[in-house]
């Protein structure tokens, strides 16, 4: 039938925002995963699994109309006309799972989970509608303890997948540094929660914007390169130069020299500085020199000095367990979740560059990170309860391990089955080809017949695309051997480098006769786990 007269062709495309993956990308997460859930594990986090769809309320999410939820979330009403969403991270589920299970869980409970979220947000590139989130949280104590061993963790898990020290950092901060700030401003109190909104999410962009685009957002507005303008939080340039003091200035983070360091310091994991003028001996980034400057440079409120409190027994807690400034590191610029975050905030950041599509060096950035969320929980229970949680991000980080080409990833790259070739159709070959799969199977080794209709070289390409290691021939010849029936065995890995190489190599005979050769049919097993072996 012609083209043009099939009747309701249907287009075979991806909508925006979502991406297909193969059996290669799916081991590789698999891997980094794995190397994720031993570090959660060994932190003494159990799992736990909440399913994708909860009803929007217990999201955090409103109706803004009669009509559906759109802040953000896919939604749909149920038959009960209960609104209903895709989950949108994992931590507003693990919070209704622990409300509702409240009694009958220790507390504190720790758990981890992972799984895909939904945002219903426009894409972008590396901004997907579905990506996967990897979480660790501890929910029902109050202590910074428990935001430092968060801390502690994440820098682990960058360890664990393979990423030096030196190439990333775990950055914190404090919400309640920042609603100090607001507060000395004149932003304080409930009326003036939404030009809060629009501040926090100005100081967010830093990164992409850098300290002049903040400034703009901070005062009337900003036009972007395409000329559209994003109005400001239209703050007065007392109050901007005050914000100013504590993100936007690099002198804001401390520095000591090796001589006034405690012997009980972590000094051989805090990151070496460039000592400032007229200072000779050694120095480092120094955490609490930071937030004794921070105190001194910005005149926080009651709110302010509370948070900055909180941070020193953070950082001392993860000094004492050997994580100092070349791991952990406090940094104003971090602000997450402005929507319930209320204590400490983190940020683990990748440092290292990559060549971006353009040629230029870019670095990958954010690839997770958490923070204190203690008004969650509660908002399903009348008591109080205190949480604080970790969230990798499972998509950005596998590809930060791709551009370093991770070991672990290439450890990851499974071969394919052992493919058995059907040369001769006829039924009772075909029987035989499939007892010689069935055998292997038996023995533990992946196998299958190819089940095409392709000749011998069409299927020994088959073989390549399934990245297949050995293929299994057998043909009359071999079927009718003297001695009893012989298989050809056939190395796909070594073939392909023979294949590449010249007759004049002295072992060019040898690797010839180990790339393919003849086997009893009874040594099946035995003479193919050899060829994989040696893989």
């Amino acid at each position: 039938m012609p083209e043009t007269d099939v009747p309701n062709r249907v287009r075979s495309a991806l909508p925006r925002g979502l991406v297909d993956r193969n059996a290669a990308d799916i081991a590789a997460a698999e891997a980094m995963m794995a190397k994720i859930r031993s570090v959660y594990a060994l932190y003494g986090f159990e799992a736990v699994e909440t399913p994708f769809i909860e009803y929007s309320e217990a999201l955090g999410k409103f109706l803004p109309d009669q009509d559906r939820p759109n802040e953000g979330v896919f939604s749909f009403k149920d038959d009960d006309e209960q609104w209903l969403s895709l989950r949108y991270d994992l931590t507003a589920p693990l919070a209704r799972y622990v409300a509702e299970n409240y009694e009958k869980l220790p507390k504190p409970y720790r758990s981890y989970r992972a799984g895909w979220v939904f945002r219903n947000e426009k894409p972008g590139p590396g901004r997907y509608r579905q990506f996967m989130q990897f979480d660790a949280d501890t929910v029902g104590s109050a202590s910074p303890a428990a935001d430092a061993e968060m801390c502690m963790m994440a820098a682990d898990v960058m360890e664990a997948v393979g990423i030096a020290r030196g190439d990333y950092v775990i950055k914190v901060n404090n919400r309640k540094v920042l609603d100090g700030v607001m507060e000395a401003i004149g932003l304080g109190g409930a009326d003036n929660a939404g030009r809060r909104l629009v501040v926090l999410r100005a100081i967010d962009k830093l990164d992409r914007l850098g300290p002049e685009g903040v400034r703009l957002l901070l005062g009337e507005g900003r036009k972007d390169e395409s000329g559209d303008f994003t109005k400001g939080a239209g703050l007065q340039p007392a109050a901007i130069e005050r914000i100013s003091n504590l993100l936007l200035r690099p002198e804001v983070k401390g520095y000591a020299q090796a001589s006034q360091l405690a012997s009980h310091r972590p000094v051989d994991d805090m990151l070496p500085m460039t000592p400032p003028p007229g200072v000779e001996s050694r120095g480092y980034l120094d955490n609490s020199v930071t937030l004794a400057h921070w105190g001194s440079v910005i005149g926080l409120t009651a709110t302010g000095r509370s948070a900055l409190e909180e941070l020193r027994e953070l950082i001392a807690t993860c000094e004492a367990a050997g994580y100092g400034s070349r791991r952990i590191v406090i940094d104003p610029s971090v602000v997450r979740g402005l929507e319930y975050y209320t204590g400490p905030v983190f940020e683990a950041d990748l440092t290292f560059e990559t060549p971006g599509d353009d040629g230029k060096p870019v670095r990958f950035g954010s690839v997770g990170g958490g923070g204190r969320y203690d008004g969650l929980v509660a908002r399903f229970r009348e008591e109080p309860v205190p949480a604080t949680g970790l969230s990798i991000g499972v998509s950005r980080l596998l590809a930060a391990l791709r551009a370093i080409k991770s070991p672990i990833l290439a450890a990851a790259e499974a071969a394919g089955p052992v493919v058995v070739l059907a040369l001769d159709r006829d039924e009772g070959s075909m029987a035989n080809y499939q007892r010689l799969v069935a055998r292997l199977r038996a023995a533990g080794i992946a196998a299958e017949l190819y089940l095409g209709a392709g000749g011998m070289n069409a299927q020994l390409k088959y073989a390549d695309r399934r990245t297949s290691r050995v293929a299994v021939i057998q043909g009359g010849n071999e079927r009718a051997a003297p001695g009893g029936p012989q298989v050809t065995i056939r190395d796909l890995k070594l073939g392909a480098e023979l294949a590449k190489s010249t007759r004049d190599r002295a072992d060019y005979l040898g690797l010839r006769q180990r790339a393919q050769f003849a086997a009893q049919e009874a040594e099946l097993v035995e003479r193919v786990r050899e060829v994989l072996e040696r893989q």
